[in-house]
């Protein structure tokens, strides 16, 4: 194949599963007409978009995947990456690829690097030892390669769903039942806590994985999905490594950094109206796509040249469309490329 352009979107399924199975503390499950409500929206929304890749969380069960990829009218054209066993026990990440594209076999990860280590005695005596003890992702990472351009390297593609902002219940522990009086009226803090330290970990995991395939190469990397943090969040910035965007063309670049998408385009727009999500009438950007310098403008190192990022949204603006059309409480997210080497 020599596809001289390529795309990549980030899609959150919103709870896809069928009909009538338990999720989460709903132990009766999506009706069967939201679920066809739900794989007609999410068919069209695929249709719309029409990226080479998809990224895809929060899937419960491939079966209504499998009919919304029929449904889009490019079914025969993509190759579904999901779990062989994934029938609506957990949730997950899922991707469809062009066919064409799609190189050797994916890979769900679930435990965190070896060299994942969070631990320290602080940089002076007064800071006490912190540790977390943490091993693995709260939703597994698709991990896969497409190959756009057979004279080209293959591009490393990263589907991620990291710990959402809500607070973690802590009801349920035994050390907040033992003495409930004393963590009730903070109960709310300290899952906000817990939930923060799980995606900060997550990050640092991911980001480790990047390192590995980056370092000393010219490997290209995507990581896309819902990693429930904004774009200058420390999350994020971890991933990221915060890298220099506004640097001559051509000359900059760095060997293990991530350039978002949402950067890349506000570069070029004359106001930032990026928003993938709607909370308590805040408007915020959840879902992302990151890409390493050789899908960077600027890079010395550019194989891929940034065309331009879309986002669907307009949905999120009526939450009565959640049941009555079946979308998704996320944006859709879609990064074009074009190949134009420096």
């Amino acid at each position: 194949m020599k596809s001289r352009t390529v795309s990549f979107t980030s899609f959150n399924l919103f709870n896809l599963n069928e009909p009538n199975l338990p999720m989460y503390t709903n132990s009766v499950g999506h009706e069967p007409a939201h679920v066809s409500r739900k794989v007609a929206w999410s068919a069209a929304m695929i249709a719309r978009a029409k990226a080479d890749v998809f990224g895809f969380q929060e899937l419960w069960h491939k079966g209504p995947l499998e009919r919304i990829l029929a449904q889009s009218g490019m079914g025969t054209d993509y190759t579904l990456l999901v779990p062989d066993n994934q029938l609506g026990q957990r949730i997950t990440c899922a991707a469809a690829v062009r066919t064409e594209m799609v190189q050797g076999t994916p890979e769900w990860i679930t435990e965190f690097p070896e060299s994942f280590r969070l631990e320290s005695r602080g940089d002076d005596p007064q800071t006490p030892l912190m540790t977390v003890g943490i091993s693995k992702f709260s939703r597994p990472v698709l991990k896969f390669t497409v190959r756009p351009h057979e004279e080209r390297p293959a591009i490393h593609v990263l589907v991620c769903h990291f710990k959402s902002k809500a607070p973690t219940r802590i009801d349920r522990e035994p050390w907040y039942r033992g003495q409930s009086a004393l963590y009730r009226d903070h109960a709310a803090a300290i899952g906000s806590a817990i939930s923060t330290v799980r995606r900060t970990a997550e990050a640092l995991a991911v980001r480790q994985m990047v390192t590995d395939l980056t370092k000393r190469s010219d490997t290209p990397v995507v990581v896309l999905g819902d990693l429930n943090d904004g774009q200058d969040s420390n999350t994020l910035e971890i991933l990221t490594e915060q890298p220099n965007y506004l640097q001559p063309l051509s000359t900059g670049g760095s060997d293990t950094a991530l350039y978002s998408g949402q950067a890349l385009q506000q570069l070029r727009s004359l106001r930032d109206v990026y928003y993938t999500y709607i909370h308590k009438r805040v408007h915020g950007s959840l879902d992302h796509i990151l890409v390493s310098q050789e899908l960077y403008d600027q890079s010395r190192k550019r194989i891929w040249k940034f065309d331009g990022l879309d986002i669907y949204n307009d949905h999120l603006n009526d939450d009565g469309l959640k049941l009555a059309e079946g979308v998704s409480d996320h944006g859709v997210v879609r990064a074009k490329f074009s190949l134009r080497g420096v």
